[in-house]
């Protein structure tokens, strides 16, 4: 329910409309299951020895967090909008309360949307964290600057959010910028969020490398991968991976822990690389590392699924997550254009200060779209 269309409508149409909206989230949430499920993991982390298995534990209470946290969400507007009759009632006979309707049906209508928004994530690892890499594509020094910015916007939104952000390895530049980098967001419907920002990022403006000031078209290209906890849904054979050694280096700063035992890992039947520089230890970031290869496999094996499923449907879908989803214009005007949705943005630095709610959600709505068809 987009609040573009809502605020349009009179407060009696916007609390049917919400009213409207919430019986498919009913049958979604179905709150009388959920409320089950959360008795259920109330009573496993209650029973002894609920501890002694520190990663189950983990497992277990972000999901009841989780699960928690929905049916609270659920009951909550349950009751705010049936409070709305009420409030409609009293605004009608005394206008001063005219505001704070106002406010508190919008209030109810971004929940709305939120929950509306949880519908879309039904894929395998939707709901759990995602390891998001950013690299450097065509155009050099701008590029690599470019790619910089692309990851300070994306390490922003997922701030915003209140995702938890572990920047786990860079490579930087020659002269500024990055090559490549990657890092984890971890949260509810972390990789769900991130897979509408896959793709190529297109930026155009005059360059500050260039003693002319010309004008520059970059690329940035950004990967997602959903992380996987479970280590045996992922196997890796040794003999298929080559490993090495060596000193983390570069300018510093925020981005680089400068220390003996970077490790970077190649699976030799994919060509995926990855590496690790962050942690103190040797066997620390090794195991950083083939934490991040078993997400990166995970990600490939969902994509032959996705292109298997599209052939099955007779589709020339688009599945090439490579390909430019998003142009970012500074000069001679500033704009920021999504080329799946045609959703467009006049202020430029927001986006790249990492507000990407509008093409996140468009871009969701729109493949969940294709996939109903």
């Amino acid at each position: 329910m987009a609040q573009t269309d809502s605020t349009r409508q009179s407060p009696a149409q916007r609390i049917a409309a919400a009213r409207a909206a919430l019986e498919p989230l009913r049958a979604s949430v179905d709150p009388d299951a959920l409320a089950a499920r959360v008795a259920e993991l109330e009573a496993e982390m209650g029973a002894p020895g609920f501890w002694d298995d520190q990663e189950r534990a983990q497992r277990v209470s972000r999901e009841h967090a989780a699960a928690s946290r929905k049916l609270e969400t659920f009951r909550g507007l349950e009751s705010d909008v049936e409070d709305l009759e009420g409030l409609l009632e009293l605004a009608a006979e005394d206008p001063s309360l005219a505001e704070e309707l106002d406010a508190q049906i919008a209030g109810v209508e971004e929940r709305l949307e939120t929950l509306e928004m949880e519908r879309l994530f039904t894929g395998r690892y939707d709901r759990g964290d995602a390891l998001v890499t950013v690299n450097a594509g065509a155009g050099g020094t701008d590029a690599q600057d470019w790619a910089e910015m692309v990851l300070r916007m994306q390490m922003r939104w997922a701030e915003k959010h209140g995702f938890d952000v572990e920047l786990l390895e860079v490579s930087p530049g020659e002269e500024a910028g990055i090559k490549s980098a990657t890092f984890r967001a971890s949260g509810e419907n972390a990789y769900g969020m991130y897979v509408a920002e896959r793709g190529v990022h297109r930026l155009v403006r005059l360059s500050p490398f260039d003693a002319a000031h010309r004008r520059q078209t970059s690329f940035a290209g950004v990967e997602v991968a959903p992380v996987v906890e479970d280590a045996g849904e992922v196997v890796i054979d040794d003999d298929d991976l080559q490993v090495d050694t060596y000193r983390a280096s570069g300018a510093g700063g925020q981005h680089v822990n400068k220390t003996d035992s970077a490790v970077r890992i190649t699976h030799k039947p994919t060509g995926i690389v990855v590496q690790c520089q962050n942690e103190r230890s040797q066997s620390a970031n090794r195991q950083t590392a083939m934490n991040m290869l078993r997400s990166k496999l995970a990600e490939l094996e969902e994509r032959r699924r996705q292109e298997e499923i599209a052939r099955e449907k007779g589709e020339a879908q688009d599945v090439n997550f490579g390909s430019q989803i998003r142009s970012y214009v500074l000069h001679p005007y500033t704009m920021v254009k999504d080329h799946r949705t045609n959703v467009e943005v006049g202020n430029a630095q927001a986006v790249l200060d990492g507000d990407l709610d509008r093409f996140i959600r468009a871009e969701l709505l729109r493949s969940a779209g294709e996939q109903e068809r």
